[in-house]
Order: C-alpha cells, then structure tokens, then sequence
C-alpha cells in the first residue's frame, strides 16, 4: 500500500514538473529594414498549442495569454524595439524602426504565460537588420493621428491605408511608413475613459520627393497664429484623410533631411595614465578659519530661543493663575 502510495507521488511530481516546465518553439528568422518600420505580430493561437494543456478539455477554448520580451541574455528590448499588448485575450506586438547602429543580427527572446494554466511556452526570434535599398528617406513628414491607438495602425493593411491617404494629398509614389509612435510616448496625456476617446499615435512618413505646396502651406506663419489661437490650419487641398485618420494638423512637422548636415564627436581615449607633473597637488598655505561665530549662530541662538519660550510658558502657567479664591469672590452666591 504505501508503495502504491509512493509511486502515485512520484507520478504527480513528475506531471506538475512537466507542466511547468517551458515548451520551446522553433527558431523564426526575422527581417528588418533601416528607416522602415518593423512589425511583428504575436498570435495566441500560434502558442495554444505549445502549451501541454492544449489537449485539455476543461480549459476555455480562449484562454488569456501575455507576452514578455527581451534581447537575449539581457532584460529589455534593443532601444529602437517596443512592445505593446492592451489585454491578454488580444494580440500582441513587436515594433519599432531601426538606425543604422542597429545593423546586424539581434536574439529576441519571448515567454507566452497562459494566465489560465500558468504555463509557458518560448521562442526565439533573429532579427536581421539590413540596410534600406532605396537609401534614407531625405523628405519625411510627421503625423499626429487623435482618432487611433498605436496597437490600432500596427497591423499592414492599417497602413496601408493611411499611406493611400497621404498619397492622395502628397501627389509622390514610393512612400514608406518610417516609424509608428504612441503620443503618450511623446509627452501625450492618458485620454479618460468617456466617448471613445484614443490615446493618439504619431505616424511618420518618407519620400524621396520634396513636399507639395499642400503640405508647405500648412506650416506657413498664417496657420501658425491660427494655432496658436486653438483653430486648425487652412487647408490648400481636399483632406483625404478624414473622416477615418483625424489629423491635428497643428502638429504636423516636416523634416528635410538634406538641409540637416550633423556631426558626430568622435570620443579618443587615452591610456589611463597621468603625465609626469599632472597629479593633483592641494595647497599647503590655506588660510587659518574660524568657526566660532558659525557655532554660535548655529546653537547658541536656537538655545536662547528655546529657553525664552520656557520661561515664558512657565510664567503664563504659574504666576498667570487667579486661585480658588479670588474665584468664588466673583462669583455671586
């Protein structure tokens, strides 16, 4: 019997061990271009199955799963990478727009939780960053979209979209979405929770072609005071994007690249070793100081003061009291 015993210990031991333990994915070979924006989606049903609990009847069909991701070997993404995933039933995602420092290969590591079985599940990605074919993108123009969350344009035909709106205003072929931003990121403010309100989320876009009399005009000085008096910018043209992209045209900002011409510093190191007679000699005739008065002003005067307020509450207390007597002679009987 207590063998019988033991044995089905163990078996449970060995059960929840391996549940617990976390099932690996295969290796996915990921791309990213400089000055392009990388998206990358993560599908709870592509880590359902990863779970050993998948084969379980009684788990919900739509169990909550969240998403933890990391350079390998280190606890936070590369800079240029983020994440985002508002609740855990929905899918998460992986993007950002690499620089050319960030050429070569990057290790992401990613943990899937199912918050239902507390199981986890890992893969590793390898994202490729490569440089751009077409070169950087000298004309680019910046978006504030208030009608849309950052997790809303993420997915391609979102952007799809919103490039077939500024194409039509731009009049310029090969435009590219170079980077998608959260306003909250950019000193944005948390939307209360009443009429739909969105979070808002900067979307700029690239083109080899300068930009059209159109876009210009909104930043001439005439659309500036009207911003500055809280009215949106006259418009030159059509506006394409509304009514699904609702732009904040006070916040648009054009970035010509080929008027920028930047510098980088270039930091020379030395050996470590200090020249001969460039060690730090301290003075030998420092003049005499004294810290007399500081002493007093420091405690004599609080030490007055607390007395002063001593003898004053002593006589309030006793040389201020009026007596049993003299009571009763003003009281009438």
């Amino acid at each position: 019997m207590a063998g019988q015993r033991l044995i089905a210990s163990c078996f449970l031991a060995g059960l929840l061990f391996s549940r617990g333990l976390a099932f690996s994915l295969p290796v996915l070979n990921l791309y990213a271009v400089v000055g392009e924006i990388f998206v990358h989606e993560f599908e709870i049903d592509d880590f359902k199955d990863a779970f050993p609990s998948s084969m379980d009847e009684n788990e919900p069909p739509e169990a909550p799963v969240t998403f933890h991701t990391n350079l390998l070997d280190y606890p936070d993404l590369p800079r240029w990478l983020r994440y985002i995933q508002r609740t855990p039933y929905q899918t998460g995602y992986l993007y950002g727009s690499p620089t050319s420092k960030e050429l070569g290969k990057q290790t992401i590591e990613v943990k899937a939780y199912n918050r239902y079985t507390y199981e986890t599940a890992r893969q590793t990605m390898i994202i490729t960053v490569a440089p751009s074919s077409d070169g950087e993108m000298p004309y680019q123009a910046d978006f504030l979209v208030k009608n849309w969350d950052v997790d809303e344009v993420l997915p391609a035909d979102i952007q799809d979209l919103f490039l077939q709106a500024v194409d039509s205003m731009w009049e310029q072929d090969g435009l590219t979405v170079v980077n998608i931003t959260s306003a909250l990121d950019r000193g944005g403010r948390v939307p209360l929770p009443i009429e739909n309100r969105k979070e808002g989320v900067f979307i700029k876009v690239g083109s080899k072609e300068p930009f059209n009399e159109c876009l210009t005009k909104v930043m001439s000085p005439a659309n500036r005071n009207r911003c500055k008096l809280q009215q949106q910018p006259a418009l030159t043209c059509y506006d394409t994007f509304s009514p699904r992209f609702q732009i904040d045209w006070c916040n648009l900002t054009l970035i010509d690249l080929t008027n920028i011409y930047t510098t980088e510093a270039v930091t020379i190191y030395g050996d470590g070793v200090l020249e001969e007679g460039s060690e730090f000699n301290p003075p030998d005739d420092a003049p005499d100081r004294e810290f007399f008065s500081d002493f007093l002003l420091t405690f004599l005067l609080p030490f007055l003061l607390a007395l002063l307020l001593a003898l004053l509450l002593a006589y309030i207390m006793c040389c201020r009291r009026e007596g049993v007597q003299k009571r009763d002679q003003k009281t009438s009987e």
